[in-house]
């Protein structure tokens, strides 16, 4: 058996995941962002909760535009009878993941 000396020397990619968390006005992508949050797991920079005044982006669909994937929305449950004004958490919720090559490994 032989065997093609060119797939034996194919470095696997070093993949890692960057994770945005965006909170939107409404349930429709296009609506504006009120909150974020941001992990980076290639280590190349250690976002924080509030460490921008400006949003990353303006909307969910320009988190899209650019290259984030979106891998999460949250449920839309409407509210108990009486607490349609309550003041709770965001709940336009939304998680969209990029994936960086870091290198090849050895």
């Amino acid at each position: 058996m032989t065997v093609d000396p060119q797939l034996t020397t194919v470095p696997a990619p070093v993949l890692r995941q960057q994770v945005l968390v965006l909170y939107l006005l409404t349930s429709a992508l296009d609506s504006e962002v009120l909150g974020w949050s941001r992990y980076d797991g290639t280590g190349h920079t250690s976002p924080t909760t509030g460490d921008g005044e400006e949003p990353p982006y303006g909307t969910g669909l320009d988190a899209l535009k650019d290259g984030w994937r979106l891998i999460q929305a949250s449920q839309l449950l409407p509210p108990h009878p009486g607490h349609e004004y309550d003041v709770s958490f965001l709940k336009h919720e939304f998680f969209f993941e990029r994936i960086e090559k870091l290198r090849s490994s050895p």
